[in-house]
């Protein structure tokens, strides 16, 4: 049984979720949740922003039904987050490296020990399947424990001088560092961000993207559970206007963003002139290019894999397949074979492999890359079409059949699209 001194926000986000069998995720909680408590985060507990005011709906993919309303933090909210980030982070940075090793192990214990319910969370407000939602659960864990091993061995240097000194150095961690993450991986993101952070001694506010809210502030509670500092870990939600405010603060002393090259870009600049460090990590074109002697076997695999994972919403798929032309239509035809295998429906019932796109503007924005490659010569070898589920709860749910398109040159202007957008595949001149 769930305990409810562990997973509170859980039992409040699926009422009707009564247990979890190792390893199976129920689909008779798609459709069912609804999320109660406040999905901002600072001092160790839940709270209501102090301002913004403007809503956001959170919605389920599966089903297209609002999960919540999101109240966006405003520049009040982000203060009061950065302050308490700040007053974690005098504790935290006394530390030694082996005590927030430590802590960072009992982190990544308790994911691991609710693994499946943190990825039913995700997939429900994610859309992607169960079962790609344990692995994404897995490597977060793994990534905590990672970063957990290297804190203990930070070092500075000793430099032996001419006449008897000595010079030295000292790793210093930088302060509060802001992370925003994108929504195709709510939770594994925040883990990426966060593990190197709180290793170095740093404490972190995180905003998630308002599309998916949820996960990150159960990363939140998992780390006060394991015990950091209350602040240490704080959340943020909002849109464009929260980040903003969070990379304009003169306390955060450094941005990690995983999102658009056009995002990437306003970071950048924001931070520029608060002269902060930045990591983004931003989309991406990733050919592939397949010769006549790889193994076809492995190729077709490779190929499937690279384009169709997390229903194509990967910054680095490989959206760009070039195969030579004497293999083409051997390769074409088994990759054409296995995406219409490929099983589309409930995230949550064990077999599907495709759940649902992350909102409707997100599908509609596909249904016009394909529309638009048509128009400009491409062959739609498979899909591309809307997908209705037979379940009457799941048929308003953001679906459709993975597309393979041929034909295509690279004059095309679905050519310059977003990676994640399209699926395509070329032969080669």
């Amino acid at each position: 049984m769930l305990a409810q001194s562990r997973l509170p926000s859980l039992l409040l986000l699926l009422p009707r979720l009564r247990s979890l069998a190792p390893g199976r995720a129920m689909s008779s909680a798609t459709g069912t949740s609804t999320v109660q408590q406040p999905l901002n985060y600072r001092d160790g507990t839940r709270v209501q922003p102090a301002d913004g005011g403007q809503l956001e709906e959170v919605f389920e993919p599966a089903t297209g039904r609002v999960l919540c309303k999101l109240p966006c933090s405003g520049e009040k909210e982000v203060d009061l987050a950065v302050q308490s980030a700040k007053a974690a982070f005098k504790i935290w940075s006394q530390m030694s490296g082996m005590e927030r090793c430590r802590v960072m192990l009992e982190a990544a214990r308790i994911i691991r020990e609710q693994r499946d319910e943190i990825a039913t969370m995700e997939t429900i407000n994610n859309g992607k399947s169960i079962f790609e939602a344990r692995v994404d659960i897995d490597v977060s864990w793994q990534c905590l424990e990672y970063y957990a091993g290297l804190a203990g061995s930070l070092a500075g240097e000793h430099i032996q001088l001419p006449g008897g000194s000595f010079g030295y150095t000292r790793r210093e961690p930088l302060g509060v560092c802001v992370g925003i993450g994108a929504w195709n991986y709510p939770f594994q993101i925040a883990c990426w961000k966060s593990g190197p952070a709180l290793a170095c001694g740093n404490a972190m506010v995180f905003k998630p993207s308002p599309f998916t809210p949820i996960s990150v502030v159960r990363l939140a509670e998992i780390f006060t559970e394991a015990g950091v500092p209350k602040g240490l870990f704080n959340v943020v939600q909002g849109g464009a206007a929260t980040g903003q405010f969070l990379c304009h603060h003169p306390d955060v002393a450094k941005i990690s963003f995983t999102g658009s090259v056009p995002t990437g870009m306003k970071i950048m600049e924001m931070a520029a002139k608060g002269i902060k460090p930045v990591t983004l990590e931003l989309g991406g074109k990733s050919p592939l290019i397949i010769f006549s002697d790889a193994d076809l076997e492995n190729a077709v695999k490779g190929a499937l894999m690279a384009n169709f994972l997390t229903q194509g919403e990967v910054c680095c798929n490989g959206t760009r397949v070039f195969v030579e032309r004497k293999i083409l239509d051997t390769f074409t035809k088994e990759v054409v074979k296995r995406t219409q295998k490929i099983k589309i429906g409930d995230p949550l019932l064990e077999d599907t492999r495709m759940g649902a796109l992350i909102n409707r503007p997100h599908l509609n924005r596909v249904q016009g890359f394909i529309k638009q490659a048509k128009e400009q010569g491409a062959e739609v070898l498979c899909g591309g079409d809307l997908y209705v589920p037979d379940d009457p709860k799941l048929k308003n749910g953001y679906y459709m059949r993975p597309c393979v398109l041929g034909r295509l040159h690279l004059s095309h202007g679905t050519m310059d699209a977003v990676g994640f957008l399209l699926r395509k595949l070329s032969s080669a001149l």
